[in-house]
């Protein structure tokens, strides 16, 4: 199956509902508006296909953007394939969900992560914080270094409350993510997010979001879901 046939493919799915909702998160043309799931057996006939990949996401359609996110094979990609694919990721839907979401199932996921949060460029940073929000959730805690993400949880604490607005979100599911996901320092979490307080987000033409890793963090703790981890990552 070919890139032409793929977008043909993805054209027929889309649905003006789904191209409404993406088109307020940020998506421009060109999109269709195909739902996650609606891609599913088409990801099935095609596979993993990194050139395939590549054709899509250079395409500049959010839709194939994302498809292209499903099939590529993430351990084939190197960080200039990945600093490539964030340049082109214009919202966070795809710097947050197609690019990070890669990235965290690379051998390379921490080396390049660590490069973009410190960029101080917006959607880099979501997508740094983002991969590691990823690689949490679904690694085993011995993957990683327990003082790094120590660190790193120290940096939210003087930084958040000035950092650019999606990078806020991020590192706020950050704390949540350590707190929930890395039981080493979920304590250490809880702390932080009441260093932190509540993080002010201002959206486009609405009021200001308030972000609560500590509220989220205790409902987690009652559903007795500490520890908790994915076992997949993509779709």
């Amino acid at each position: 199956m070919n890139a032409e046939v793929v977008m043909h493919e993805l054209e027929a799915l889309g649905k003006e509902r789904m191209k409404k909702m993406y088109v307020s998160n940020g998506a421009h043309e060109p999109v269709f508006g195909v739902a996650t799931g609606a891609m599913k057996p088409l990801v099935k006939q095609i596979k993993i296909n990194q050139p395939l990949a590549e054709e899509l996401y250079a395409t500049g359609n959010y839709d194939a953007m994302y498809f292209a996110g499903i099939i590529a094979d993430p351990k084939a990609m190197t960080a200039a394939d990945y600093d490539r694919w964030i340049d082109a990721a214009y919202f966070y839907m795809l710097s947050d969900y197609v690019v990070a979401v890669t990235l965290s199932e690379s051998g390379i996921a921490q080396e390049v992560a660590d490069t973009w949060i410190a960029s101080g460029e917006e959607l880099r940073m979501s997508a740094g914080w983002s991969c590691y929000c990823w690689l949490l959730g679904n690694r085993k805690d011995a993957e990683f270094d327990e003082s790094k993400i120590s660190n790193m949880l120290e940096l939210v604490v003087t930084t958040i409350h000035a950092a650019p607005e999606r990078a806020k979100y991020a590192m706020n599911n950050f704390i949540y993510t350590v707190g929930v996901s890395y039981t080493p320092l979920h304590e250490k979490a809880i702390e932080i997010a009441k260093a932190v307080g509540p993080v002010e987000v201002k959206q486009d033409k609405t009021k200001s979001k308030f972000l609560s890793a500590l509220d989220n963090i205790q409902k987690d703790v009652e559903k007795g879901r500490i520890g908790f981890k994915r076992k997949h990552v993509r779709c």
